[in-house]
């Protein structure tokens, strides 16, 4: 059965039973506001006493550093620890300066390996004598000669991406006298720069050029994956064994190799194949068709730790913005994979 609507008016409590519930009702709202307040006052009281050791510990720490008796600076201590240090063994001065083959490659000779290998071949004068060590240390004072040129430490770092075209090597001179990249750039910057890795003299596409040798040195090390994507095209179209082949992997001359991943570039022309690796071996995309019996007709690297070509015509170069270098510089996961055990050379 349904309530009557008038139900909430019948039997109305009385006027004074009604002030004495208000009443009881406002003593306990009373008696839970001021339990509150006494719980406040407690926390308040415990912040106090913490301010209050802080403030002596203060006190105690400015008494100290106004009296240097009681207390030692802290360069007094570092000058204890390097006192104290044992020289390195095998090498020829302290650990405090820079290894000469990084001083090199920093001096926008080359890149560190490269540098460590002019050292070796004993290219490399130090103060008038030839040093044979890599790891030599250099120090600001000391006078770095190579080909009689004394040497200076870079410090405009200069970033360029070249697309590179067809009949241009990757090396600054040739004794053939054929054409260089270095032609292609001539006017873009005083600083000296070498290219990050080689592309064949048929090869065309992404090409970095710096004199950062610390990041050439990471771009180009073994230990580092950097991805490096390329369009091939072949003169008749890839078989569908040896598209599984190149996922599986083959064996050439110089070891194992496998790409990353591989796919048709045009669906109407299969000869058209787009080929991601991680290697960095020489001539090694190449290498890799011609063992399948495939003839090379062009290619093409598109893309080169995420570096594209995009809006870089053929033959022109542009500097890269400051994303894209920070990027380069932390090793962006998206286009660098650590292995322990890579069989990458430069």
């Amino acid at each position: 059965m349904k309530n009557h609507p008038f139900d909430k008016f019948i039997n109305k409590e009385k006027g004074a039973k009604k002030k004495e519930a208000m009443r009881q009702e406002k003593r306990k709202w009373k008696e839970e506001l001021n339990k509150k307040r006494e719980e406040r006052g407690k926390k308040y009281e415990v912040r106090s006493k913490r301010y209050e050791a802080e403030n002596k510990k203060l006190e105690i720490r400015n008494q100290k550093s106004e009296n240097p008796q009681n207390l030692k600076p802290k360069t007094e201590k570092r000058k204890l620890k390097t006192e104290n240090r044992k020289p390195e063994t095998g090498s020829q001065q302290p650990a405090t300066g820079m290894p000469l083959n990084k001083f090199i490659a920093h001096a926008g000779i080359c890149s560190r390996r490269e540098a460590a290998e002019l050292v070796k071949e004993g290219r490399i004068k130090v103060n008038g004598d030839i040093v044979y060590e890599p790891g030599y240390k250099v120090h600001a004072n000391d006078k770095v000669v190579f080909n009689n040129k004394p040497l200076h430490l870079q410090k405009n770092l200069v970033y360029i991406l070249l697309n590179k075209p067809k009949d241009y090597i990757t090396t600054a001179k040739d004794t053939h006298g054929r054409k260089t990249v270095f032609d292609l750039i001539t006017h873009a910057t005083d600083e000296r720069v070498f290219p990050v890795g080689r592309l064949d003299r048929n090869t065309t596409g992404v090409l970095l050029l710096t004199n950062d040798g610390d990041l050439t040195q990471k771009l180009t090390h073994p230990s580092f994956e950097v991805k490096k994507v390329y369009e091939v095209k072949l003169d008749k179209p890839l078989q569908k064994k040896d598209f599984e082949n190149l996922l599986s992997g083959i064996t050439l001359d110089d070891g194992f190799i496998v790409a990353d991943s591989v796919g048709y570039a045009d669906k109407k022309d299969k000869s058209v194949i787009g080929i991601e690796i991680h290697s960095g071996r020489n001539r090694i995309v190449r290498r890799m068709f011609e063992h399948l019996g495939y003839d090379v007709k062009n290619l093409d690297r598109v893309l080169f730790a995420n570096l594209t070509k995009k809006n870089v015509d053929r033959g022109k170069w542009r500097f890269l913005n400051e994303k894209e270098i920070r990027l380069l510089k932390y090793m962006n996961q998206s286009f660098v994979k650590k292995s322990p055990h890579s069989d990458l050379t430069d």
